[in-house]
């Protein structure tokens, strides 16, 4: 019982873990990086989940280079 109580805890850092390496990888890939990007996200005010841009940046590149490029680059990088 400790041990399931324990890492449920570990499995929702892994994830959150997995996610930020996952939106890393594909902001680097268009020229941002992670900190900036979600610097820029909270400075507009546009709180990020870091799930649902992780799937994004994994399923759909495209897209998110998309979402990118309408986030105004000039003031990311």
């Amino acid at each position: 019982l400790v041990s399931a109580h324990r890492d449920r805890g570990k499995r929702k850092r892994d994830l959150r873990r997995l996610w930020i390496t996952r939106i890393n990888a594909a902001a680097r890939a268009n020229g941002v990086s992670y900190n900036r990007l979600i610097q820029y996200l909270y400075k507009r005010q546009l709180l990020p989940n870091r799930k649902t841009l992780a799937q994004i940046a994994v399923l759909d590149s495209n897209c998110f280079s998309t979402i990118l490029k309408n986030l105004s680059c000039d003031e990311i990088g």
